[in-house]
């Protein structure tokens, strides 16, 4: 794991970051407005020097555009609620370059949910690499159960599928609830094998 040592906001390292993963980011994300790309690629690296995904622990490394707090905390907010801001356009052309070198290879995913404040259900797939897990598709339900149906998870394994590079071996591991029978269609479809914990063997 990398890691990036906390410095003093004045230090000019933080605009520099900024600009070499510009330089990296531009080659794979074409928003169509430039200037969003810059703001990413600011607060990535503000998230990298803070080591933290709390938008207000990145305000000491966005000290180089001359704002006051409050400004950068403005600016912030209105970027994580940019409906233009979307992870197909930010997110999912990285996915594809880092999968591209999956192409054949035998891959390990695993499907979740989370239940979020009792109120929200997180519904993820991730790819297991290196002791780590990837997220590759999510969705969010106003559901206050961690028991989902097929329809509601199975948009998540489309966008995951077309996320994959060709002829990928993939294994599926899921838990107790998603013991479905159109899961399982579905998996044969797409010729993907599975594990899928239940209660009881089934047949």
């Amino acid at each position: 794991m990398l890691k990036f040592p906390h410095k003093k906001s004045s230090d000019m390292s933080i605009p520099q970051l900024y600009r070499q993963l510009q330089a990296q980011l531009s080659q794979w994300i074409c928003p169509q407005d430039q200037r969003h790309l810059q703001v990413f690629c600011e607060n990535i690296a503000a998230i990298l020097q803070a080591q933290s995904a709390c938008l207000s622990h990145w305000l000491p490394y966005l000290s180089h555009r001359d704002c006051k707090a409050r400004s950068h905390m403005e600016r912030l907010n209105y970027f994580v609620h940019n409906p233009k801001i979307t992870a197909e356009t930010f997110y999912f052309p990285l996915l594809q370059q880092f999968l591209s070198s999956w192409r054949g290879m035998a891959m390990t995913l695993t499907l979740d949910t989370s239940v979020l404040w009792d109120q929200y259900c997180l519904i993820e797939i991730c790819l297991i690499w290196g002791g780590r897990s990837i997220p590759l598709g999510q969705t969010v339900l106003e559901h206050g159960s961690a028991t989902v149906g097929f329809e509601d998870y199975c948009p998540v394994l489309e966008t995951t599928l077309r996320l994959l590079p060709p002829e990928c071996q993939v294994t599926l591991l899921a838990d107790r609830g998603f013991e479905h029978g159109a899961l399982i269609r579905w998996l044969r479809e797409h010729q993907w094998s599975w594990s899928i914990r239940a209660e009881r063997n089934r047949t």
